[in-house]
């Protein structure tokens, strides 16, 4: 039976999960809500939507709604997620959910109270490039794993974007540099110490326009990044071993799967992937998982690992020092 949901905003993002959800046999998207009734209107209309709310709380109080998609500002998703989740409704919250690892914690805290699932939305996890990275490194395909090499950025060319307010959280590393932080996480586990650089911005809140980072992990993998909202695109997710290179050329969006295998030897090969729709694929993770068809592809581990690691990176930034994480799971 499908799942019926909510979406919390009329953010741009929405484009693709609605693309994705209607695609999924397990997921209705029933209802949408903004801050006014006529924008909800019309975006409801615009886009096939039964049900249009003024406010996110008249969407909450919907008892025909069962799970929500929470794509508001960074700053916004753990207040809205923790009052998702105790409207009874289950939560699938964009990325990141947060920069401050007590906040994610407390977020799950509430979904195990209030017995509801609870969802962060790296939606190139669930893409199946990304599951055959995980097979290759696994088989030793290039060998023993030594660094990991990730990039992501385009030019955020208006101000007003949110991705460029620091007040909202936004930045470099929160918005790209988290699919960095995300993918050198899923390779080498969790990072033992980290350093990190930032360009900030000219404006008066000074958010990250780009953002280095460095990552050492206990396996003796070394992990480094580069993202920005103020930087030619690019997007690159590299594996370097002892014998060869693992490289994805569209590790994030996934729209041209594929996986290119160098050789130490100076051979290659291509790795065709089929092209899957990850926004699909998440929504359909987290319908079965409402229906207890499936467990939940992501949980509170890898949140709370990955704000941890974030909130590292931003003190080692701010600080112009290396920051130790202490052990956890």
């Amino acid at each position: 039976m499908s799942v019926n949901w909510g979406i919390l905003s009329t953010a741009h993002i929405n484009r693709l999960f609605l693309a994705g959800a209607r695609e999924a046999e397990n997921t209705t998207i029933l209802a949408v809500a903004s801050r006014d009734q006529p924008r909800a209107d019309a975006y409801a209309r615009d886009n096939g939507i039964e049900r249009a709310y003024g406010s996110y709380e008249a969407l909450l109080a919907d008892p025909d709604v069962e799970a929500v998609y929470i794509s508001l500002p960074n700053s916004l998703h753990i207040p809205w997620t923790i009052a998702a989740l105790e409207a009874g409704k289950h939560v699938l919250c964009e990325k990141p959910l947060s920069r401050h690892p007590d906040e994610v914690e407390r977020a799950f805290d509430v979904a195990e109270k209030q017995q509801r699932l609870l969802m962060e939305a790296f939606m190139y996890r669930h893409n199946p490039q990304t599951r055959r990275l995980k097979e290759l490194v696994a088989q030793d395909a290039v060998g023993r794993i030594r660094i990991v090499r990730a990039a992501f950025g385009f030019v955020a060319h208006d101000p007003e974007n949110v991705r460029l307010s620091a007040a909202l959280d936004g930045g470099a590393l929160m918005d790209v540099g988290c699919y960095c932080v995300s993918g050198a996480r899923l390779i080498a586990g969790e990072p033992e110490r980290v350093t990190g650089e930032q360009a900030l911005s000219r404006q008066s809140d000074g958010v990250d326009v780009a953002f280095a980072g460095l990552m050492r992990f206990q396996n003796d993998i070394t992990a480094h990044f580069d993202a920005g909202l103020a930087l030619v695109s690019q997007d690159l997710l590299e594996v370097v071993g002892d014998q060869g290179t693992l490289r994805l050329t569209d590790p994030w969006h996934c729209r041209k799967p594929g996986i290119d295998v160098i050789r130490g030897d100076g051979s290659s090969e291509r790795i065709e992937i089929e092209p899957a729709n990850s926004y699909r694929l998440e929504a359909e993770n987290m319908s079965a998982a409402v229906r207890g068809e499936a467990p939940l592809f992501l949980g509170r581990a890898d949140a709370v690992n990955q704000a941890r690691t974030i909130e590292a990176l931003y003190q080692a930034a701010d600080e112009g020092r290396t920051v130790t994480l202490s052990r956890r799971g």
